[in-house]
């Protein structure tokens, strides 16, 4: 079998050209923004993470150590002032703005945090990028939420209606038309010769791997029981959501962040990066599947419980990434249990964690370089 040339660079995102670019990432110390921080150590990126402090205990942030080749700076990016001195002095060329508040039902519980951190957050960091002239591109991470949901069967695109039933939808449609905005307002097309910026946004689909510790979110809660040995509490086995690992979306993230530095304007807007149509799966299967590779008389209890709307159905459609940057997932929705299984019992038996996470980047990595003629 012979490697095509070129391969690695056309298939998913290219070390060398990640290797000495600062890249500021707020939300670094947050399970995805830990993800991506390992993954730019990797790849040799000048990192400034500017976040609040890991939002769970345990943390993926904490127990990998990814702080050891990081600038990270503990700060609130509803604190407009303190973010434009810290974007002000480390120049970073590229921003992937992660910082939120990411959970359905705590956005019932605190609403006005959801909106003040989604919303102004993120008016916040585009303001900054006025304000900024070392910054070409800035990634805007939302969520498959922010649209109007109604619980089709196909999947969502990128120019379907925005909306939200709850406060967190809802706040992420909201970042959704803040990005617009600015983007027509000070970042347009035909003005990119002046301002030279290149502004998108990204929404993916459920995320899921080893490292989440986030409160009443289905893996983890599984996990947790598992490790614990009593029965996982399952309340809604018939939602059906997107599926798909940590590493899926950012690669999407990453390889759509050289799109933009190296052709500017072209690759603006939003952008879906989800999984297979054939991964869309209701929580039952990942029960089910989880249960199984787990073993040791590992075991779920389903109970019926009052709880503030959430959808029931939900999918996207990436036709725009897999025909514009030739972006496509490379884990089955098998496949990414199977290493999250093997992540929290690595965990569970005190192994190395960075050694463990470094590991799955690299074996994803090497998916990317199976590609033959």
């Amino acid at each position: 079998m012979e490697l095509r040339q070129g391969a690695l660079e056309d298939l998913g995102m290219n070390r060398k050209f990640w290797k000495d670019k600062k890249v500021l990432i707020t939300g670094h110390t947050g399970f995805k923004g830990s993800w991506l921080s390992l993954w730019l150590q990797l790849a040799e990126a000048r990192i400034i993470g500017y976040s609040l402090p890991p939002p769970t205990e345990p943390s993926l942030f904490e127990t990998a150590q990814v702080d050891q080749k990081v600038i990270s700076i503990k700060g609130d990016v509803r604190n407009l002032d303190y973010l434009q001195t810290v974007i002000t002095d480390n120049k970073p060329e590229i921003i992937i703005h992660m910082a939120a508040q990411a959970l359905v039902r705590r956005s019932y519980n605190d609403p006005i945090e959801t909106y003040s951190t989604n919303i102004m957050g993120t008016v916040n960091v585009l303001e900054t990028v006025r304000n900024s002239p070392s910054v070409r591109v800035v990634i805007i991470v939302t969520s498959d939420k922010c649209y109007a949901n109604k619980e089709w069967i196909w999947g969502y695109r990128e120019n379907d209606r925005m909306g939200g039933h709850d406060p967190y939808s809802s706040s992420k449609a909201c970042a959704e038309l803040v990005t617009a905005a600015y983007r027509n307002s000070y970042f347009s097309e035909k003005d990119y010769d002046r301002h030279g910026i290149a502004l998108a946004s990204v929404r993916a689909g459920n995320v899921i791997a080893g490292g989440d510790w986030a409160e009443d979110r289905l893996i983890p809660d599984i996990m947790k029981a598992f490790m614990e040995h009593r029965p996982a509490i399952i309340r809604n086995p018939s939602f059906v959501r997107p599926w798909q690992h940590v590493l899926e979306p950012l690669n999407g993230y990453l390889l759509l962040a050289e799109k933009l530095w190296e052709r500017g304007q072209q690759f603006v807007g939003a952008w879906n990066f989800g999984p297979d149509e054939a991964d869309a799966k209701p929580v039952s299967f990942i029960v089910e599947r989880l249960t199984e590779l787990w073993g040791d008389g590992a075991s779920c209890e389903l109970v019926a419980s009052r709880q503030s709307h959430e959808a029931a159905f939900l999918k996207l459609d990436c036709s725009k990434a897999r025909s514009s940057i030739e972006w496509t997932p490379k884990l089955s929705l098998n496949q990414a249990l199977e290493w999250i299984v093997e992540w929290y019992r690595g965990y569970h038996n005190k192994e190395d964690i960075r050694h463990i996470t470094e590991g799955e980047i690299l074996r994803f990595e090497s998916l990317q370089n199976e590609e033959i003629v």
